[in-house]
């Protein structure tokens, strides 16, 4: 489900898994902001350096976090995902057991 640009204050696409979803509220935007400040990479989620994965506990729950880079309409991958000016990022917010 996409979340709505203005839930917890996020000004980009979230897509979250029922599993998010069923969160309350407030654990939710606490969910989300601990993945948007998550700056933890390592070889084994990030061989390429793209920093576009990454895995968390929240409450005891393991979860993942997932980046696309997508052209301005949201159909293809952007031609240069670098440049905010062809793309539109989405974050995939999932319990790990989703996957």
């Amino acid at each position: 489900m996409m979340l709505p640009r203005t839930e917890c204050g996020s000004s980009g696409h979230v897509v979250a898994t029922r599993g998010v979803m069923l969160l309350s509220p407030d654990d939710r935007c606490g969910l989300f902001h601990a993945m948007r400040e998550l700056d933890r990479f390592n070889p084994e989620d990030d061989p390429y350096g793209e920093h576009d994965f990454g895995a968390l506990a929240f409450k005891d729950v393991r979860y993942f976090r997932k980046i696309d880079y997508y052209d301005l309409d949201l159909r293809y991958a952007s031609p240069d995902s670098a440049d905010p000016a062809f793309t539109v990022r989405v974050m995939t917010i999932m319990q790990t057991g989703e996957y």
